[in-house]
């Protein structure tokens, strides 16, 4: 992206001195946190199936090709945010009942307990209001 230098503008000069702010870069996210990248793939997650943590067999591989999935891999080229994705697709279908193995892997990747136990409350958060909505559902619908 290009940027005209209007420093010499005799009309524009009353607006030039004005402080410059740089382009906005994804903000590191606090030692708690999680960038606004990590976070989509947290809410992309919750639509996975437990499947997708699975390698997809030499079957469903052919089935796919035949009836047009194509092969298409749910992974993530990232290796840091595949171990978030797997953390939270785990995490969206059993909450803290999540393997061992997959908990020492996300931390491997980089992330924290802190970070963990805060996509844990948020998606503990999201699946309580998911539940309490679909309950106040089904008692206006009489069923």
């Amino acid at each position: 992206m290009a940027y005209l230098h209007f420093s010499g503008d005799p009309v524009l000069a009353p607006y030039t001195d004005a402080t410059v702010v740089a382009p906005a870069r994804e903000r590191k996210a606090s030692a708690t946190g999680l960038t606004a990248l990590e976070w989509s793939v947290v809410a992309l997650a919750q639509h996975d199936r437990l499947s997708s943590l699975r390698e997809p067999s030499a079957l469903s591989i052919a089935l796919g090709k035949v009836f047009g999935r194509g092969g298409r891999s749910p992974t993530l080229a990232d290796p840091k945010l595949e171990a978030l994705r797997r953390m939270a697709v785990l995490s969206w279908h059993r909450g803290f009942a999540v393997p061992t193995e997959e908990l020492t892997a996300f931390l491997r990747a980089g992330f924290t307990t802190d970070q963990y136990e805060t996509m844990l409350a948020s998606i503990g958060a999201a699946r309580s209001r998911d539940e309490r909505a679909a309950r106040d559902k089904w008692a206006v619908s009489g069923l």
